[in-house]
């Protein structure tokens, strides 16, 4: 595995490594990152001693902002191959099924494909002030492409998961936890501490019973891969549609996608731009 460019990887003892996102100016799940956290995945499964990851974020207002929506070539790509498995859906699919624990720690702003992630994750916590949780797609004409609607149900329940992606909104570390979104949420000041004691006890049990619980949860809970595959279609499906394209038009000339007060507070901004039925669009 080369040395990658969109986090850090600090390997703490052979049983536990922290993987921190730092791919500025917002930390987004672009191409690079996609590849490079599936040659860390490849690392992952080969290992004979690593028990937890640990994922968190070198920004302390972004964890992962959202998927790049920038790359038209991206778009042209997935159309034109309806058959192929989309990388960001292979990286989710395979994070599920690592034979180690996924832990998720959460300081920022995690919409989008950041919230797919972490859902994808076996063990999220939270910094009660600081975390900014949610999925905006419908804002932008688009369904979530990175499996929300398969993996919110059994956490967060139908009605809420309805919530989440009906209203596009941001959820709080503390209304997140509430929802069952996020496992617990502590206060700022406390969640590294927590954190890192939960990795190195775990790190520390047998692996092979570690894998086995990872294996028979994932039988009890796990939804089967082409779901998440369809959604991906569907969101890839949207981006060649008028009303999606308009929406993204406007954000992009107001600031998406770099460190602006429109990535801060963006499932407000995103109803500013509506394609209304009747109107002429663009």
């Amino acid at each position: 595995m080369d040395s990658p460019t969109t986090f850090a990887l600090t390997e703490h003892s052979p049983a536990l490594w922290r993987v921190t996102f730092d791919n500025p100016p917002v930390n987004l799940v672009d191409a690079a990152m996609t590849r490079e956290l599936g040659a860390l995945l490849t690392r992952a499964e080969e290992s004979d001693t690593l028990a937890v990851i640990v994922f968190d974020s070198a920004d302390p207002d972004f964890y992962l902002a959202h998927f790049d929506l920038s790359d038209e070539n991206e778009s042209k790509r997935a159309l034109a191959h309806p058959e192929e498995i989309h990388p960001w859906t292979r990286v989710l699919t395979r994070l599920m099924t690592l034979p180690v624990v996924t832990i998720a720690s959460v300081r920022g702003r995690a919409r989008g494909a950041g919230s797919e992630f972490l859902l994808a994750t076996d063990i999220r916590f939270a910094s009660r002030e600081k975390a900014v949780i949610g999925q905006f797609e419908i804002g932008m004409s688009a369904v979530p492409g990175g499996g929300p609607a398969t993996l919110l149900p059994g956490l967060v329940g139908r009605g809420r998961t309805f919530e989440i992606l009906f209203g596009g909104l941001d959820y709080d570390g503390a209304l997140a936890e509430r929802y069952g979104y996020m496992n617990r949420a502590f206060p700022d000041a406390e969640l590294d501490a927590f954190v890192d004691d939960f990795a190195s006890r775990v790190a520390q049990f047998d692996l092979h019973t570690i894998r086995d619980i990872k294996h028979f949860v994932n039988l009890a809970t796990k939804r089967p891969d082409s779901e998440l595959k369809d959604q991906m279609d569907a969101f890839w499906a949207a981006t060649n549609r008028p009303a999606q394209q308009h929406v993204a038009k406007h954000l992009f000339e107001a600031g998406l996608q770099q460190r602006s007060d429109l990535e801060r507070d963006l499932p407000q901004w995103v109803t500013r731009f509506q394609c209304r039925p009747g109107a002429d669009g663009e």
